[in-house]
Order: C-alpha cells, then sequence, then structure tokens
C-alpha cells in the first residue's frame, strides 16, 4: 500500500475518499504534520497502489488496512477518513482493537430510498465526464469558472479549491481502477453495520458539511442511529470536503478530538481573521468555463473516430 509519512508525533493515519490518493489531503496534510507523524495512504485501487485480487468492498478495504497496520506496527493509531474512507473509519471503529480515536468526515452509506440513485447515478456521470474531459484537464481545472461546474456537488465554494489540488483529484478520478466496482458496491451493495452504544471506548467524532450533496445533511440522524457512542459537529459554509472548504477548522477538529480534548463546538468553528482579498469568481470567469466544457465536448466528438462500413 502506498503511503506517505510526514511529521513527528503521535501517529494520525489518513484514508481518502472514492476516487481519491493521499493527495486528496493536501490542504491539511503539512499543518497537521506539525503536530502529529501524519500517515496517508492510497488505499488499494487508487492512486500508486495496486487493486484487491478479489472484491472491492468496505469490509475487504478494512481487511487490507488491518493488514497494513499490523504490518507497521500502527494498530490502536488514531485516525481521520473522508466521504468513503470517513465509512471506512466507522467499519474499523466498529470491529474494535484496530485503531484509537476516529474522526469521520462526510461519511458515506447512510442513504436511504431515492437517495441511493441520486448518489450513484450523479458521481457515476460525473467520473464519465471527467473522463471523457482528460486531455483538457489542466486548463478546465485551471480556470475558476470551470472548476467552479466540475466541483459544484463536491463544495460550497468550488472555485476556491486550489488549482493544483483539483488537477490531482480529477486525475486519480479517471485513473482508479477500483473505482466503478466500489462506486456499486457504496450504493447497492453491503449496508453499513452499526456499533452498540458503550462498544466504542475511544474517541469518536462524525463531522458534516451543512451544504453536502453527495452525502446529504439529513443521514448525520441515521449515522448517529448507528453509531450513538459518537458526537456530531456541523461544518458551515461547507460541501463534502472539509477539509477542502473548511481547511484550518477541520484541523482544529481532528487535533482536538484525537487528543480527547473536551472541545466547544464554538472553539473549533471560531472565524480566522484574513487580510487576503475576498475572491470571488464572476459571471466571465463562468462563462467562460462554461464556452470550454462545450468546446471541449465538441473537440473530443470531432477527434471520435468515425465507423467504418
Amino acid at each position: 500500500m502506498n503511503y506517505v509519512r510526514r511529521g513527528a508525533g503521535k501517529p494520525l493515519l489518513l484514508l481518502h475518499g472514492i476516487g481519491g490518493s493521499w493527495r486528496s489531503w493536501q490542504t491539511v496534510l503539512d499543518d497537521l504534520a506539525r503536530a502529529r507523524e501524519v500517515i496517508a495512504v492510497d488505499l488499494p485501487g487508487f492512486g500508486n497502489t495496486p487493486p484487491l485480487t478479489g472484491p472491492v468492498t468496505i469490509s475487504t478495504l478494512a481487511d487490507a488496512v488491518t493488514d497494513f497496520l499490523e504490518a507497521h506496527g500502527l494498530l490502536g493509531i488514531d485516525a481521520v477518513g473522508s466521504s468513503m474512507g470517513a465509512r471506512l473509519v466507522l467499519e474499523l471503529a466498529r470491529r474494535g482493537g484496530v485503531l484509537g480515536a476516529v474522526v469521520s468526515l462526510d461519511p458515506g452509506g447512510f442513504w436511504k430510498g431515492w437517495e441511493i440513485p441520486v448518489f450513484y447515478h450523479s458521481v457515476a456521470l460525473s467520473t464519465k465526464l471527467v473522463r471523457a474531459l482528460q486531455p483538457a484537464m489542466p486548463f478546465l481545472t485551471g480556470n475558476a469558472g470551470t472548476r467552479t461546474l466540475l466541483f459544484a456537488q463536491f463544495s460550497a465554494h468550488p472555485w476556491q479549491v486550489p488549482a493544483p489540488v483539483a488537477l490531482d483529484e480529477m486525475r486519480s478520478f479517471a485513473h482508479s481502477p477500483s473505482f466503478d466496482e466500489l462506486l456499486g458496491n457504496l450504493a447497492y451493495g453491503e449496508e453499513q453495520q452499526g456499533a452498540a452504544k458503550g462498544s466504542i471506548s475511544s474517541p469518536l467524532v462524525i463531522g458534516w458539511g451543512r451544504q453536502d450533496r453527495v452525502c446529504f445533511p439529513g443521514q448525520a440522524k441515521r449515522a448517529l442511529k448507528k453509531f450513538p457512542d459518537a458526537r456530531l459537529y456541523w461544518f458551515e459554509q461547507c460541501g463534502h470536503f472539509p477539509q477542502w472548504d473548511q481547511p484550518a477548522e477541520t484541523i482544529r477538529l481532528i487535533l482536538a478530538a484525537t487528543a480527547g480534548e473536551a472541545f466547544r463546538d464554538v472553539d473549533i468553528a471560531r472565524p480566522v481573521v484574513s487580510t487576503a482579498p475576498a475572491t470571488r469568481v464572476s459571471q466571465g470567469a463562468v462563462a467562460a468555463g462554461v464556452a470550454a466544457l462545450v468546446l471541449g465536448g465538441i473537440w473530443l466528438l470531432a477527434r471520435k473516430p468515425s465507423g467504418g462500413a
């Protein structure tokens, strides 16, 4: 399993979401490494880690992470997960004896009814578009307008997602061999099991973005019902990835929760005074982005070889 290891101190494991890689944590990794020894992995079938030889499910990924931790003498490590990785750390916490303190950021797996096909088809269609537009992706992620369109489902203010982070994520989405199988299993496969009250003794915090358009905020209530030992934390003005939309707040939550501190939400959410000018996406930038997507689609169709008789 490919991984990066930075910093010094008590080890902290970072698990990315579906289609991502260790680079999904770029916005918070270095700051976390100032306080902890951070180990960010590429899960099997993502980034630079080869896929599993058998089925790709939350259970088999949890087994792979457990084997990795055991091989590196890291059983009991504190862990943070994002999206699919957030569901993964909940599964590992439920099993017991694998992780210490856990922070689960916008976990998948708690959708019901109509939410399931909405999740599956919206992400599947987005991924097909991302794969088709790979030749133009450096420009599309570098432009605030097109970046806003590409990340509108995942971020509350996608134009602020750093262009290099956006490009890395789009490339990872397009080239993950386990993406399609895992997406199907997340939506229609095994249901996430819960943990009885009192069975998880280490700190467990579930963080959720108020503007999450992938795992809708109403699903948080279901997550707490299955994991009654968890504490819920709300990120305001935040979409599916708090580490992108609210990186400083995410760092404060991770460090406080994994240290076992009796923190107040108001202290974690405190606004940070910035002297940098506010960045907004102009209508011209959005128009340029839309035009670029349309022209990119036309260009791709023009390059498509015509069928012969």
